[in-house]
């Protein structure tokens, strides 16, 4: 398999502190990566390390075939990174930093900032100095800046940060778009894992510095367990009735209102029909899946 990015053994070691270790990657053309952890897991270290701004204590980073080195600027100019904050020249306005941004890129297309800016929804703004954006908007800038060279990488940390909702969405839309128009490789930093299941072909997931997993999302679906989840007032005369009246012993009580049943040869009338006949309300009742939430909450917590 080949592989756009791929790191083996990676470790940052610092006053004797492993911040990472032993950190393996393997991100496909094509695809979004979706790196998930905790804040303070190590993803931002790792991203520094892939986009040359730190260097390994220790293992290998292959960018697109070549090994990273210290002197590696021409790989470099085939990515685009946002880690941690955006930054700009604040008394500029957006447009002109982004042909800034051009010129000490070597990169010259006709009307590609104007598209950049017009892609993350900031031609009105263009003209108006950068100080006087706000947080979602610089955010969007950083955006624009990293896809306006046409990358054939891109290594986003936590990028959604300061957007609303609606600008989460929008943006989340453009990846999948540059994913599958331009076939964009995009590796996303997130400790949000909604932003990260709508999208995402595979996932690594880091927590106090060790990778934990990595897997396909597909994977995650084919082997996540289906179950019927059950909202009632009385939880334990609900697990009564399963328990007694139908003999079912794998369920869990996860909160004061709800019960999962997992298991399968059981349906949702005749879970309905029992606890009715034998007085209990219910609230809501219907079949489910596990989600990335509950997959990535299942492997800490083992691990832990």
């Amino acid at each position: 398999m080949s592989y756009i990015l791929q790191t083996s053994h990676m470790t940052k070691t610092i006053d004797g502190k492993d911040l990472v270790k032993d950190v393996n990657i393997h991100l496909r053309k094509g695809e979004i990566y979706g790196f998930l952890g905790p804040n303070g897991a190590g993803k931002t270290t790792v991203m520094k390390m892939i986009t040359n701004l730190w260097k390994p204590t220790e293992g290998m980073i292959e960018l697109f075939g070549e090994r990273l080195m210290p002197a590696s600027y021409e790989v470099l100019k085939r990515m685009g990174s946002i880690i941690e904050f955006p930054t700009f020249y604040e008394h500029l306005n957006g447009k002109d930093n982004l042909l800034l941004h051009c010129e000490y890129m070597g990169y010259y297309h006709p009307k590609s900032v104007e598209t950049a800016l017009e892609m993350l929804e900031l031609s009105e703004a263009a003209d108006k100095p950068v100080k006087k954006y706000s947080l979602g908007m610089k955010q969007r800038l950083g955006i624009a800046r990293v896809i306006m060279c046409k990358p054939e990488l891109l290594v986003l940390d936590e990028p959604t940060n300061g957007l609303d909702p609606v600008g989460m969405k929008k943006l989340r839309d453009l990846f999948k778009m540059l994913c599958t128009e331009y076939g964009i490789s995009i590796m996303i930093s997130s400790h949000i894992l909604s932003e990260v299941e709508s999208i995402a072909d595979t996932i690594g997931i880091i927590d106090h510095g060790n990778m934990i997993k990595e897997i396909s999302m597909k994977e995650i679906t084919e082997m996540n367990t289906a179950y019927i989840e059950l909202n009632v007032p009385d939880t334990k005369r609900a697990a009564y009735v399963l328990a007694d009246k139908l003999n079912l012993e794998n369920f869990k009580i996860t909160d004061m209102y709800h019960i999962r049943i997992y298991d399968g040869r059981i349906t949702a009338n005749d879970i309905s029909k029992a606890l009715t006949e034998n007085g209990v309300e219910i609230g809501g009742i219907g079949k489910k899946a596990e989600s990335l939430e509950d997959y990535f909450l299942k492997i800490t917590r083992m691990e832990g």
